[in-house]
């Protein structure tokens, strides 16, 4: 207990002050004018394309899309499962 007494010290309340503050309502001329932000300028691709076929380009006038199909097995929190996977690309026809 002694030691927390010597940092305590005399110790004094704060009062509140007597005086009373008015805020005063400025004129309208006073102000700024208001800033106005831009907005930003995002650009949104869609993430699907129309034929499925991602990421689109133009592979030529006589190519061919060749897919290969297969299944493959995934292990999931409720066990294994065997699902179908397919993967696809464009060669020239």
């Amino acid at each position: 207990m002694g030691l927390f007494s010597s940092f305590c010290g005399d110790a004094e309340a704060q009062t509140a002050g007597t005086e009373v503050r008015m805020a005063q309502a400025s004129s309208p001329e006073d102000a700024p004018p208001p800033r106005r932000r831009t907005q930003p300028r995002l650009r949104v691709t869609p993430y699907y394309t129309p034929d499925g076929v991602y990421p689109r380009y133009y592979p030529g006038p006589d190519a061919v899309r060749e897919c290969n199909a297969t299944y493959v097995q995934e292990y999931r929190p409720s066990g294994t499962v065997i699902v179908p996977h397919m993967h696809c690309y464009w060669r020239r026809g």
